[in-house]
């Protein structure tokens, strides 16, 4: 499989998000995506301590195979952060840094992100406090998640100014459906910043496979059926967001592709985009996604495509 760069570490050009690890999956399920994954060629693996037991999960999956992942995980979101501390602080970031490592039962996080931006703490005490793990060997590479252009700006300029080490990557949504960070200059900022972009959501949640189709029911025990209800769910049960979906369903069909090799093909095409990270819950799910990489778009494809979802 392709490799791309995250800094000083080498990724696969398709990540597995571990986000199922410990809730649809239990320890044996995933050990079979997990071996399936590396099996392949996958070896960059997205996992977060908002995760429940994702992190255990991951780390006994890998067991003798360590060596062959790259591991990413996150810190500072709200349900992982206990009472009492604040999310981007420099005493925080040290004990969850420390958790994680327990948890993963490694002993360097290749890749530590930021999973959202803590506006009580100043960035450059985050920053301090992750220069600090870099130095202990405790972390290779470090990113953020869910900022802004302008935070990343700031970012940069305080990282230069103190002699710290800046965010490599930014996680943000991002899909052929949901192109915020073409239009609220993330993308932009990446691009002068050489800042990498590993897009959350970029199936919009199983929207891209195929698996939902406008008018007919959602199938049960499904994500999107859990989260029909949820303020989340909103986010994808848009009646705008079905009607491109089925363009984009009969467009890749007219080229004799899927829906799915057109989602991760059109997103692991771009140069900034490092890894495109997708979840998966079977080992079949793992393949399919890996063979959906392959499809090479030609300028006048991607031009079709922005006639049938332009960029917003």
């Amino acid at each position: 499989m392709e490799t791309r760069t995250i800094g000083n570490l080498d990724v696969s050009v398709l990540g597995l998000g571990c986000n199922n690890f410990g809730g649809k999956l239990d320890a044996k399920a995933t050990e079979a995506v997990v071996h399936t994954a590396l099996d392949h060629g996958v070896t960059y693996f997205d996992t977060a301590d908002a995760y429940g037991d994702s992190e255990n999960l991951l780390g006994r999956a890998l067991g003798g195979r360590r060596d062959e992942a790259i591991i990413a995980t996150k810190f500072g979101s709200g349900s992982a952060v206990p009472e009492g501390e604040i999310a981007g602080s420099a005493a925080w970031v040290a004990k969850a840094a420390d958790r994680s490592l327990r948890q993963l039962g490694i002993d360097v996080i290749d890749h530590y992100q930021m999973h959202k931006p803590d506006p009580t703490t100043p960035i450059v005490e985050t920053l301090g406090a992750l220069q600090e793990l870099i130095d202990a060997g405790k972390v290779r590479e470090i990113g953020c998640s869910n900022f802004t252009a302008d935070m990343l700006e700031d970012m940069v300029t305080v990282a230069s100014k103190n002699g710290l080490t800046p965010f490599s990557t930014i996680q943000n949504r991002y899909s052929i459906l949901t192109r915020g960070p073409e239009n609220d200059g993330v993308l932009d900022a990446c691009r002068k910043y050489n800042i990498g972009l590993v897009p959350y959501f970029p199936l919009e949640s199983g929207l891209l496979t195929g698996k939902y189709r406008k008018g007919a029911e959602l199938p049960s025990g499904s994500r999107l059926e859990e989260w029909a209800e949820l303020p989340h769910g909103a986010m994808f049960l848009q009646e705008t967001m079905f009607d491109a979906t089925e363009a984009l369903i009969d467009y890749a069909e007219s080229k004799n592709r899927t829906i799915l090799e057109l989602g991760l093909s059109w997103l692991a095409e771009l140069p900034e985009i490092p890894s495109v990270i997708a979840g998966a819950t079977t080992p079949e799910q793992v393949t399919a996604n890996i063979a959906a990489c392959s499809w090479t778009l030609n300028d006048e494809e991607r031009d079709d495509i922005e006639e049938l979802r332009p960029a917003k």
